[in-house]
């Protein structure tokens, strides 16, 4: 038989059971001065006792010290049984290295809920932030013990651990300090799946004891005594007195006491109902300059080139600083007027070509760069020539400068005739009027009129014909031939 599809319910509790096992934490801040204890927590000067009593190198454990107090360890991933992070060495490029952990059997996983379900203090320290002594130490062993870390590292060093796993051990500390549940997520279990197998547990404990209690004989049942209303000090057995209808708040079996006040509630309408809301605060002022993403490990089999993935999050940071920047800020009626994005949409070859300008603004061609143009080209189908020739133009002028490298146009008479007029009042060379360019071939020098009325300087060798954007444009014909011909 051909097994059901899971529902749509079923499918986003299956997905944010996912997300709950996954946590990534961003780089903590250097502590450059600090010395000491690296832990502030029982618990998390336990888990580097795990990692200090197994080190084979005491210098790697101090250098590992150095690098994460430093601030070398990057973002940091947390996962059942597995710990990664990239951690910047003395190469350009950082290692990745990796922490694994025994992840705790399904039985274990019962005694550990269990015992924390039967005592509500050890579930109110979790709660704060604090892990009880007695949980981490029980049947169930929840911090690692000697030999539990099983380091791993990019790295050439053999040492176990390395000092970039060293460094991470040390950075893995500092984050069971601010939060227990991540100790529980290295053992197989997320936060929010946990508290929710608590309340299950704790639900049907409480619904066992009321159902073990409303049908045990009356004769099993201690004795309740209250004290009466009327005299001072008379008392009353529970058992003695007649069965009536169950009141919230009152042992089965015990006597209401006359005049005493309704349990109180509130109506779920008015639980439910609109309040008044203080308004949102204001936003925060967008950074000066767009952030860089860290540079990420080489990897052997993976399906993406890191390069390339570092050159997309830079560009998308870009894009995202230029979007927030050009936001602008409230009216008066609170709205905000439309904005139009920075970044309209490009076709493939253009958009492509205002990768390669941006992430790599030099004109210089490096290793990086030429291996960059030959991707391109291989995946547009054009040269490497082509790439860098439309890549300098689009530095030079942005759309419009990659239009004017292979579309000539006639402009309308006006600034562009009046151009040769003013080359020659300031004894610049004549240049010859062609469409929308002005052209010394035998100097090799060229003005191109662009749409924006600008000028847009190009050179080539003496009689080859082979232009080249060179230099910005400018809005006057003499500045542009001027800073051309100083070249």
């Amino acid at each position: 038989m051909t097994p059901r599809p899971a529902s749509g319910r079923a499918a986003a509790a299956d997905r944010l059971a996912r997300a709950d096992r996954s946590r990534t934490f961003p780089p903590l801040p250097a502590r450059p001065g600090a010395r000491g204890l690296f832990a502030e927590s029982w618990w998390g000067s336990a888990w580097l006792d795990a990692l200090e009593t197994t080190a084979l190198d005491s210098a790697r454990l101090a250098r590992g010290r150095t690098y994460a107090r430093d601030g070398h360890v990057d973002t940091i991933n947390v996962t059942p049984g597995r710990i990664v992070a990239t951690v910047r060495g003395s190469r350009p490029r950082p290692y990745s290295a990796e922490i694994r952990l025994r992840t705790l059997t399904g039985q274990e996983w019962d005694g550990l809920l269990d015992s924390i379900a039967a005592d509500p203090g050890r579930l109110t320290a979790l709660l704060a932030k604090k892990l009880p002594q007695v949980l981490a130490e029980g049947e169930v062993r929840l911090l690692p013990g000697p030999g539990d870390l099983v380091p791993r590292c990019s790295c050439p060093d053999h040492g176990r651990p390395c000092k970039h796993a060293a460094a991470l051990c040390f950075q893995v500390a500092r984050l069971l300090d601010a939060d227990p549940f991540v100790l529980l997520l290295m053992r197989g279990r997320g936060e929010r799946e946990l508290l929710d197998e608590l309340s299950r547990r704790n639900t049907a404990h409480t619904a066992r004891e009321t159902h073990a209690h409303t049908h045990a004989p009356a004769s099993a049942r201690p004795p309740r005594h209250r004290r009466g209303p009327e005299a001072g000090g008379e008392t009353r057995a529970a058992g003695s007195a007649p069965s009536a209808p169950a009141t919230p708040g009152v042992d089965p079996g015990e006597p209401e006491a006359p005049g005493a006040p309704p349990v109180g509630g509130v109506m779920a309408k008015a639980v439910l109902a609109d309040r008044p809301r203080p308004p949102l605060p204001p936003p925060l002022p967008a950074p000066a300059r767009p952030g860089r993403p860290p540079a990420l490990p080489d990897g052997d089999a993976l399906p993406f080139d890191p390069a390339a993935l570092e050159f997309l999050a830079a560009d998308a940071a870009a894009r995202a600083h230029a979007c927030v920047s050009a936001t602008a800020s409230p009216g008066h009626g609170g709205g905000r007027p439309p904005v139009h994005s920075p970044f309209p949409a490009l076709p493939p070859w253009e958009d492509a070509i205002r990768l390669a300008a941006t992430a790599h603004p030099t004109a210089g061609l490096t290793s990086a760069t030429r291996a960059l143009y030959r991707d391109l080209a291989a995946a547009t189908g054009r040269t490497t020539t082509d790439v860098a020739r439309s890549v300098a133009a689009w530095r030079q002028g942005g759309p419009e400068g990659l239009a004017l490298l292979n579309t000539p146009w006639d402009p309308p008479a006006g600034d562009f005739d009046r151009a040769r007029s003013a080359l020659l009042a300031a004894d610049l060379p004549a240049l010859r009027p062609r469409h929308n360019h002005l052209t010394d071939a035998d100097r090799g020098i060229q003005l191109r009129f662009g749409h924006d009325n600008r000028w847009y300087p190009y050179e080539s060798e003496p009689g080859t014909e082979d232009w080249w954007p060179t230099g910005p444009a400018d809005p006057d014909p003499v500045g542009a031939l001027s800073a051309l011909l100083a070249r």
